[in-house]
């Protein structure tokens, strides 16, 4: 398997490296797209799950993540 890294950018997508598969709502691949690839984590995006840059115009604001706690909570 590839070696796959997601990372969060400050304000911005999640940009993924590694070339990973990505499957649409029925399970088929979609075409092999660029390395790396940049998913929407604002939501608005009209090219969802990639994005189109929509973060820029409405001030989307997300540092980061949040680590998970070893509780599981």
């Amino acid at each position: 398997m590839a070696n796959v890294t997601i990372r969060a950018l400050k304000n911005g997508p999640y940009e993924v490296a590694g070339r990973p598969q990505v499957l649409d709502l029925a399970g088929v691949p979609l075409p092999e797209a660029d390395d790396p690839i940049y998913l929407c984590r604002c939501g608005q995006s009209a090219k969802k799950p990639f994005c189109d840059g929509t973060h820029k115009k409405t001030g989307f604001q997300a540092e980061g993540w949040v680590r998970p706690s070893s509780t599981g909570r």
